[in-house]
């Protein structure tokens, strides 16, 4: 049974330069017609589902904040009308500094939304333009000021590194002002350039500077030293909170639960399939037009993908992988799958073992997709 929602909205007035998901210019696009279909995709969902008990909601995107007052406030009615969303503990937006208004906040706070993800990325001009970012700095210490305000307490933001000439010092800086804004969350993250993305073409043509692979790892031991100085637990490989505020939602997927996610070009994951819905928006709402769920892709599972899920979406957890739910989920042991590759990794003192659980090293961390890899039967 599913444990959350993801909700698609795939409308930006900038696209981002590092960005791969699935969106498009907001302007002249069917935006109130797609949120009508979002309703309807829902309820077509809810013929054959029970989402009684739905723990989390997450708006991404795109921006969900590029819709207008009115267009957020009927997208959370329609939510409201299929999701039972007053037994729902974790409701995120996420949303951009420079199009969160006073009257947005108040509708999404009004809808149910009780948590913020604000995509703050760096607090330089030169980095934020180079990222194809909109707003300033002064954008975001207001926003946070009015969402705090407006009732908002569990409120995080994203940071990047690794950028096109970021310097260690812009790091530091972009930490202390992060900091100074005594917020509960943070997620960073190191840049992956993505393929179909402007980035992705800047680098084909040798023409994107990038810090080498040293300092960006020096960048992330600086992240995590300081996160610990400021009483940021580090519960996952990116992200960091205090005590009661780590993500629900995103938890799901690290715990490789079930989800169903509606929107165009959104990915659920539900009885044991894996599934990805159209990413045209015409395509996604003529479907939903013709009375049927907008599904592009599924895949069933097998149990070998299931175990080499568990292991490496597990893995990126700072607790680790219980080797008691390993057993309970598959009926068999970790080491009984892993013996050869457990045995390796301690040697080369990347993954610690105990009791129960099997879990990164600290040093592990800065290898974790080449971790993650041995894990791949």
């Amino acid at each position: 049974m599913a444990r959350g929602v993801y909700i698609h909205i795939p409308f930006c007035h900038q696209i981002c330069n590092y960005c791969d998901f699935n969106k498009v210019f907001f302007k002249n696009q069917p935006v109130d017609e797609y949120i009508e279909a979002l309703g309807e995709e829902m309820r077509l969902w809810t013929r054959d589902h029970d989402f009684s008990k739905i723990e989390t909601i997450f708006l991404g995107g795109g921006t969900p904040t590029s819709l207008s007052p009115e267009q957020l406030n009927r997208l959370l009615e329609l939510i409201r009308m299929y999701i039972p969303v007053e037994h729902v503990t974790e409701f995120t937006s996420e949303a951009n500094p420079d199009e969160l208004t006073k009257e947005k906040l108040k509708v999404l706070y009004n809808g149910g939304v009780n948590r913020l993800s604000l995509g703050v990325q760096a607090f330089q001009d030169e980095l934020l333009k180079k990222l194809g970012r909109t707003h300033s700095n002064e954008h975001v210490f207001k926003t946070i000021e009015d969402a705090k305000n407006t009732g908002f307490e569990n409120i995080s933001i994203d940071l990047m590194y690794g950028l096109p000439g970021q310097t260690m010092q812009q790091w530091k800086s972009t930490l202390d002002i992060a900091f100074s804004l005594q917020l509960p969350h943070f997620s960073a993250y190191s840049l992956i350039v993505e393929p179909k993305t402007i980035f992705y073409n800047l680098m084909a043509k040798r023409k994107l500077r990038l810090p080498g692979e040293d300092l960006e790892a020096e960048m992330y031991d600086v992240l995590m030293r300081q996160m610990e100085q400021h009483d940021l637990h580090q519960y996952e490989i990116s992200n960091f909170s205090k005590d009661g505020y780590s993500s629900i939602h995103n938890r799901i997927y690290w715990d490789n639960d079930e989800y169903v996610g509606f929107g165009a070009g959104a990915h659920g994951y539900i009885n044991g399939i894996r599934y990805s819905n159209h990413g045209p928006l015409k395509k996604y709402m003529a479907e939903i037009s013709n009375g049927e769920k907008p599904i592009n892709e599924t895949h069933t599972e097998t149990k070998q993908e299931r175990m080499e899920e568990e292991l490496f979406l597990g893995l990126r957890k700072t607790e680790g992988v219980s080797k008691k739910h390993f057993i309970e989920k598959f009926n068999c042991t970790i080491e009984s799958i892993y013996e050869k590759q457990l045995q390796e990794l301690v040697l080369k003192g990347f993954i610690a073992i105990d009791d129960d659980y099997i879990k990164l090293t600290r040093n592990g961390r800065f290898v974790g997709n080449e971790v993650f890899e041995e894990f791949l039967l």
